[in-house]
């Protein structure tokens, strides 16, 4: 791009960013207006400020909408129901003032100031006048540079028109960046944002302040540059006092009730003439126009421009043609160097202009220099007592990789030079550093920065197992025994005998005085067992010659109603027995082991049962023992934010013996493996796990069991709902530095 090209960009970008301004005045239709700037006139008044008067024809209900831009430097005002008879477009011989626009549209007016640096303002009303004075923000002088404020302002709607703040609110941005979050009553609040000193100050134009927002917050401990947020009442309307620390740097922007003000920190380049992380020129505009003129002539006057001490180096030669008008200094300067292949290095208040050759050049000397140095420098010991770090780990730190006792050839990585070494004494835990006294310093700014206390953490994990468990069941044993004869024949109704001698009412063992039992039809169920010959008492036992035919009894029955039928005349027998239980179980298991983790450090803590198994390894192998292990585990590594919130990652262990089976153990496992963030002393549910069984089983005679009533005699009934659940909470909590107290 030749210099044409680029001075047509400049321009082109210049209009842009007025169209930027004054296009959202225009759209489709009018109304008509109510008043019309006659008159517009600009004056120096008292103490150097520049006055700038309208000359309305009718005197204004309300000041107008002011707001005010950085960069580049401007200040809007809005008139309502406007039309304008002055010039659309006008130059100013001013100091701070170099030019206003005028436009109208759709029945309003918009006044823009082109501004030669940001200005503070103050906008009064007096009957068909109204006067805007700008002045420099306090702290500030006339001979001074731009700030770059980022300020803006938007003027009250009406001067009888009070608003209030809702809320005040600090947060950490992703990038490190301090984020205040103001909340507005009325989106159309007074708000003006000004840099004073090295503090931020913040005017809410008729704005009262709720008592509970009237306080100081100290954010430091979030780790942005933002120190302190002071809030007050100050006369009819309210400030905000933000102290920020280092470098930094600010914007501000308002979404309908909420402002949003960010203050970022700047990391300092020497070598730029303006720091911040905004792109594009900072720097005083200036006005340029040099037909085939030195090169070392245009940086004089850029130096004297700007007061920069300018070293020019000899080698800097040649002529340029250049023409800028209203072009940042910066930007000249950058563009100068661009064309005859120039860079600069800069120290404080002075920079140093050579060919990039040049520059190159020299510093691989100076560089080359410093390790010629360093290669002979003599070595000094030094010894560092570490409080809370071991010594070896921080051995391993200084000394590159590859390297025994120190440095070697071929190493990588480390702080200590090739000529450094460092011992450890593991019985006082202190290191031993040999170095260059640069190295030294490097050993020693890294150990303060390393060898502090590490906050720990109080890791509570309560598991919550709750079991409701119901069963009901119903049976019946049926036992008939019958023999009948007509006409010669027998029939014979019998069960298959079982072997059972518990039979209903009927006694397993029976003893009679005398050789006979008494009674002849008894005798077929009873056998003697043994005879006393003294007493002659027999003892009998029952047989169980009449079993039942239907055996569906209910195991454990917690009631149980039998009957026997006897006729003694034909030996008939009939037995009949309902056995029922019903069982509810209700039962909660809490667990709770806790443990204190360090930052960063894995932490575990167990207890249980270990089952150990004899294992053949086959026909004519060895054994060996296996160990199973049924416990409650905690294993946690707790990770501490900036903002005293705790990263947790965690596994919870729930084990059991339920029993064995065929010799092996059964475990019931529950378990979880998760990683969180929760609050200090917040508590979060990791997880849980539901489960609920329904069982309806009935065991029955077929056709038999399926009568209406009488088949209950027929089948046995079995009905369960077990319920069970399993949660797993987590509690966190930071422990203070004193006396492991919970934070």
């Amino acid at each position: 791009m030749n210099v044409t090209q680029l001075l047509r960009a400049i321009r082109a970008r210049s209009r842009a960013s007025f169209l930027a301004v004054a296009l959202p005045l225009f759209a489709a239709g009018t109304t008509s207006a109510q008043n019309v700037i006659e008159d517009v006139a600009v004056a120096k008044g008292a103490a150097g400020r520049t006055t700038m008067t309208f000359a309305m024809k009718e005197a204004l209900a309300a000041p107008p909408t002011v707001f005010a831009i950085a960069t580049p430097p401007r200040l809007v005002l809005d008139f309502a129901n406007t039309t304008s008879s002055s010039k659309a477009t006008a130059a100013v011989t001013d100091s701070v003032l170099r030019s206003y626009n005028v436009v109208q549209a759709q029945g309003r007016t918009r006044v823009v100031l082109n501004l030669i640096k940001s200005q503070a303002y103050d906008v009064k009303l007096d009957g068909n006048k109204l006067s805007v004075a700008l002045f420099d923000a306090p702290g500030t002088t006339a001979t001074d540079s731009a700030p770059e404020t980022g300020r803006f302002s938007v003027a009250a709607k009406a001067e009888s028109t009070t608003f209030a703040l809702r809320d005040v609110d600090f947060r950490r941005g992703q990038g490190g960046e301090g984020r205040i979050v103001v909340d507005l009553s009325d989106a159309n609040s007074g708000i003006d944002i000004k840099p004073q000193g090295k503090l931020l100050i913040v005017d809410f134009l008729k704005t009262q302040v709720p008592r509970n927002l009237e306080r100081k917050l100290d954010v430091s401990d979030f780790g942005t540059p933002v120190v302190q947020i002071d809030t007050f009442t100050q006369g009819s309307g309210a400030r905000m006092v933000i102290e920020p620390k280092g470098l930094w740097e600010h914007s501000a922007y308002q979404t309908d009730n909420r402002l949003i003000i960010e203050v970022k920190p700047i990391v300092e380049d020497p070598n730029k003439l303006t720091q911040g992380s905004r792109p594009g020129y900072k720097g005083e505009k200036l006005s340029l126009n040099f037909q085939d003129i030195a090169v070392r002539s245009v940086l004089q006057v850029i130096g004297d421009f700007t007061g920069l001490n300018i070293i020019v180096s000899d080698t800097v030669t040649g002529n340029v043609t250049l023409r800028l008008k209203d072009v940042p200094w910066d930007q000249a300067l950058d563009l100068v160097m661009q064309a005859r292949s120039l860079d600069m290095r800069k120290n404080g208040n002075v920079v140093w202009i050579a060919p990039k050759e040049e520059l190159a050049l020299k510093e691989k000397q100076e560089l080359e220099a410093k390790a010629q140095v360093a290669d002979i420098e003599p070595l000094r010991t030094e010894m560092f007592q570490l409080n809370y770090q071991k010594a070896e780990d921080v051995r391993n730190m200084l000394v590159p990789s590859g390297a025994a006792g120190g440095a070697a050839s071929g190493s990588t990585g480390g702080v200590l030079s090739k000529r450094g070494r460092a011992t450890i004494d593991v019985r006082t835990n202190v290191i031993i550093v040999q170095d260059t006294p640069d190295k030294l310093d490097q050993v020693r700014a890294l150990i303060q920065r390393i060898d502090i206390s590490v906050k720990q953490v109080l890791i509570e994990a309560r598991v919550v197992i709750a079991d409701d468990k119901f069963s009901r069941q119903l049976g019946a044993r049926l036992g008939v025994g019958a023999t009948m004869s007509n006409n010669g024949r027998n029939i014979a109704l019998n069960g298959r005998p079982l072997g059972d001698a518990d039979q209903a009412n009927v006694p397993t063992t029976w003893q009679a005085t005398g050789l006979g039992i008494g009674n002849g039809n008894l005798s077929n169920y009873y056998t003697q067992i043994k005879q006393d010959p003294s007493t002659g008492t027999i003892t009998w036992n029952y047989v169980n010659s009449v079993p039942y035919n239907v055996n569906l009894p209910v195991a454990n029955a917690a009631g149980a109603l039998a009957m026997t039928f006897l006729n003694l005349g034909n030996g008939n027998l009939v037995n009949l027995e309902l056995s029922a239980a019903e069982a509810a179980n209700r039962g909660k298991v809490v667990s709770s082991p806790r443990v204190v983790a360090m930052n960063n450090q894995k932490s575990t803590i167990e207890q249980g049962q270990e089952v150990k198994l004899r294992v053949f390894g086959g026909v004519g192998g060895a054994s060996s023992v296996v160990t199973v292990n049924a416990k409650l585990a905690l294993e946690v590594t707790p990770q501490i934010t900036p903002d005293n919130r705790i990263i947790l990652d965690v596994g919870v262990t729930k084990d059991s013996l339920a029993g064995f089976t065929d010799g092996n153990p059964i475990i019931n496992t529950r378990r979880v493996n998760t990683r969180v963030i929760a609050n200090n002393g917040d508590t979060v549910v990791l997880g849980g796990i539901y489960e609920e069984n329904i069982t309806d089983t009935v065991d029955k005679v077929p056709v038999l069991g399926d009568l209406p009533a009488v088949g209950n005699l027929f089948k046995r009934t079995n009905k369960g709902n077990d319920k069970s659940e399993l949660l797993i909470f987590l509690t966190p909590r930071v422990l203070t530095e004193s006396a492991g107290t919970v934070n």
